[in-house]
């Protein structure tokens, strides 16, 4: 069922032809990978965020605003965090190092997440994407369905400790963060207002999760076999996805040029697309082109767990409960068909 993300009629140029190409067919123009200027579209993003966080507690407490407005409110808040922290791992949020961590600690707050963690764990996937056993991104994406996305977030801390991911001081960050979104919830629950921490924060929180693993993970690299770098996320163009995922439609230039903040990343794919094409990369969504392409994604919506062998399945011993050997027939034959087996990272 899960199909190559290269068309058929592609073919990937030899190091000769691209070696043989102008230099502007060769990298990405030097003006969008320096840093973005102090005010900048991620400053005004972390701002309206809290704003828009603000407005949720105002409209909780004072102006009584009906529940599935300020889950609005919560959603759009903690969804333009999503992107900020995103670029501050990176730091291409601010150029000034302390305000790049000062927004990425920020946005980490408002979304539960912790600041250390996430960026040590984004990093990895950055160098081994696809690889299911140093990817943390790729078990997030391929362990279960869809619709459960968000819960499967909390791997990420998982993978931090038990790849002791920390550096200096941010063992005690994570500690900080922690401890500041333990005292919220017991102050919550001790003070009364508990109610509003789920309806408001962890409501919304969980909406954001679906959202970013959707866009953030899952659409960018399916069906998770390529570990080339020209190759291993994808592009679907749009000027409308670009300011509603904030630019996580052209995600393989980010893989390739992380530097770049994502307001650049629609005019930094137009500059490189020709290059793009002779490397092969994927520009499309790549779920709609054929019958194969759409029943991989309603599996992965539905059910979603993938092996990455096929004589080993993780669902195997469900084959042991099937009451007939055409059944067992039948669910073995999808298992493997939905089996993931990366390439190798130069192929």
């Amino acid at each position: 069922m899960t199909g190559s993300v290269i068309p058929a009629s592609t073919k990937v140029p030899s190091s000769a032809a691209v070696a043989a190409a102008p230099d502007h067919c060769r990298s990405v123009p030097r003006h969008f990978l320096g840093p973005p200027e102090p005010w900048n579209p991620t400053v005004g993003l972390f701002l309206c965020g809290y704003l828009l966080a603000g407005l949720t507690v105002w409209g909780w407490f004072v102006g009584n605003w009906p529940l599935p407005l300020l889950v609005a409110t919560g959603f759009l808040a903690l969804h333009m965090q999503g992107t900020v922290i995103h670029d501050a791992c990176h730091r291409a949020a601010h150029p000034h190092r302390f305000w790049n961590a000062f927004m990425g600690h920020g946005a980490a707050m408002l979304l539960g997440f912790s600041y250390p963690v996430f960026t040590r764990v984004h990093l990895e996937h950055h160098a081994h994407v696809n690889d299911p056993e140093k990817d943390p991104d790729h078990t997030v994406s391929t362990f279960g369905p869809l619709w459960l996305i968000a819960p499967r977030f909390f791997y990420h801390e998982y993978f931090f400790f038990h790849r002791r991911l920390w550096r200096r001081y941010e063992l005690l960050e994570w500690g900080i963060a922690r401890g500041i979104f333990l005292v919220v919830v017991v102050t919550a629950a001790q003070q009364g207002f508990l109610s509003f921490v789920f309806n408001c924060w962890f409501a919304p929180a969980l909406l954001v999760g679906v959202t970013l693993g959707l866009f953030f993970d899952y659409l960018p690299h399916r069906p998770f076999h390529e570990r080339n770098r020209w190759r291993n996320a994808r592009i679907y163009p749009g000027k409308t996805m670009n300011w509603l995922i904030m630019g996580q439609n052209y995600h393989l230039v980010h893989h390739l040029w992380p530097s770049i903040p994502w307001f650049h990343y629609k005019p930094a794919y137009e500059a490189v697309k020709p290059l793009l094409d002779m490397k092969g990369s994927p520009q499309r969504l790549g779920i709609y082109e054929s019958c194969g392409d759409l029943l991989n994604f309603l599996y992965d919506v539905f059910l979603g767990i993938r092996s990455h062998k096929r004589s080993r399945s993780r669902l195997r011993n469900l084959v042991r409960i099937v009451p007939s050997r055409w059944g067992c027939r039948q669910l073995l034959h999808v298992l493997h068909r939905t089996a993931v087996t990366p390439l190798p990272r130069r192929s």
